[in-house]
């Protein structure tokens, strides 16, 4: 069987459009060049529900992923479509804990627009590779960036999210292409 080492394990939680799920995978694939596998879903993270936010504490939910037996894999993105938050933010599009080995995706706030209309499933796929490689960049220990043209760049809201480029400035990028190369 082939090493998982440099493998990114794209983890559903709960249900979800697949092809969501294979764009996140494809653009960790093509932007970061690393390889990725979409392992079986998991069930609907009901334990991480508070009651008095109605949503789902973000933290609760990256420390159940980071309990799987998952060790095998290099680093480990959870997809959900779960309305996410952390004690000090409304809500959030994603989670990773800086230099760790696990990151959650939310797609839940994602498929609305500022005025909750339905956005289009192209915008939807766009909208969680970008959070997807936001994160992953935080598991290889970059923070947020000040430039508003990169990826890395803290966005607060859907319009932060979709005026931010997909791609990361030449900072980050340069940043990353030597992180990988050292643990490569």
């Amino acid at each position: 069987m082939a090493s998982n080492r440099r493998v990114i394990a794209i983890v559903p939680a709960g249900e979800m459009d697949k092809m969501a799920v294979k764009v996140i995978a494809a653009h960790i694939n093509g932007y970061l060049n690393l390889n990725t596998k979409i392992v079986p879903a998991l069930e609907h993270p009901a334990y991480a529900y508070d009651e008095r936010r109605l949503q789902y504490n973000a933290g609760t939910v990256l420390k159940h992923f980071e309990r799987l037996p998952l060790d095998d894999f290099y680093k480990v993105i959870g997809v959900t479509c779960v309305d996410l938050f952390i004690p000090i933010l409304t809500y959030v599009f994603g989670e990773a804990r800086q230099g760790g080995r696990c990151a959650l995706v939310s797609l839940f706030r994602l498929e609305k627009e500022s005025d909750t209309t339905l956005s289009a499933p192209a915008l939807v796929y766009e909208r969680g590779a970008k959070v997807a490689l936001h994160e992953l960049g935080h598991l290889f220990n970059l923070l947020h960036c000040e430039d508003n043209r990169c990826l890395m760049h803290f966005s607060g809201g859907i319009s932060q999210l979709d005026s931010t480029p997909l791609y990361f400035c030449r900072y980050c990028a340069a940043f990353l292409k030597d992180v990988l190369k050292k643990e490569g």
